[in-house]
């Protein structure tokens, strides 16, 4: 998702697409640990993708567990 789809989003679908791309990176990892993970560049991808949600969420004053 690109960070103008992010700053457009209301506090609360930005605090959900956090914890989804959280736990999907928490899958990711597992898999990698696993073996099961066949493209390992979307663990980076994920990692970028919550970064830039974070940021926005910094941004806008918005505290995310």
């Amino acid at each position: 998702m690109q960070t103008i789809d992010l700053k457009e989003m209301t506090e609360q679908d930005l605090r959900e697409h956090i914890v989804t791309a959280r736990r999907e990176l928490f899958g990711l990892r597992f898999q990698h640990a696993t073996g099961e993970l066949d493209n390992t560049a979307n663990l980076g991808r994920a990692k970028k993708e919550i970064a830039r949600a974070l940021t926005v969420a910094a941004e806008r004053g918005i505290e995310v567990n």
